[in-house]
């Protein structure tokens, strides 16, 4: 599961940390193999302390997608498509280097760029035009356990 930068941070955001802190401790148990790049790296850089330390924690457990060729071509494929605007280039290569890294899942609280309902298919649909297999894009909410919760 490719991870973006919102969820490190969304562990230490109110609104956020309950299902951001339950990915996290899921990629410690092993639910999930982490994958994350150095997009996210650079990200983190101007993030607060915290979140930064935390990153560093997961490093020994994540996989780390480098921006290669292939990544920037489909990125732009993306935004040549119109799925987002230049102004939002950085999202569509977060959805690149997960698609390209082989991740079959990305999670994310950017539900304006990607997860968004009108775009996760815009995005495979490119994908697939590219040779590339289709991508599911959800939120940490969505693909955490809610076993001990009443619902």
């Amino acid at each position: 599961m490719y991870a973006d930068t919102s969820v490190f941070g969304g562990v230490f955001d109110d609104e956020f940390s309950g299902p951001s802190k339950a990915f996290i401790e899921a990629v410690r148990a092993g639910k999930f193999i982490l994958i994350t790049s150095e997009l996210v790296r650079q990200e983190i850089e101007a993030a607060p302390q915290v979140v930064r330390q935390l990153f560093e924690e997961m490093l020994p457990v994540a996989e780390i997608a480098t921006v290669v060729a292939e990544a920037l071509q489909l990125q732009w494929a993306y935004l040549n498509a119109g799925i987002v605007s230049e102004r939002s280039a950085t999202d569509a290569l977060h959805v690149a280097l997960a698609t390209v890294s082989g991740a079959s899942m990305i999670v994310s609280w950017n539900f304006r760029h990607i997860v968004n309902f009108e775009r996760i298919p815009k995005y495979n649909a490119v994908n697939k035009l590219h040779g590339y297999n289709d991508i599911a894009i959800y939120s940490p909410l969505e693909v955490v356990d809610h076993e001990d919760e009443d619902i």
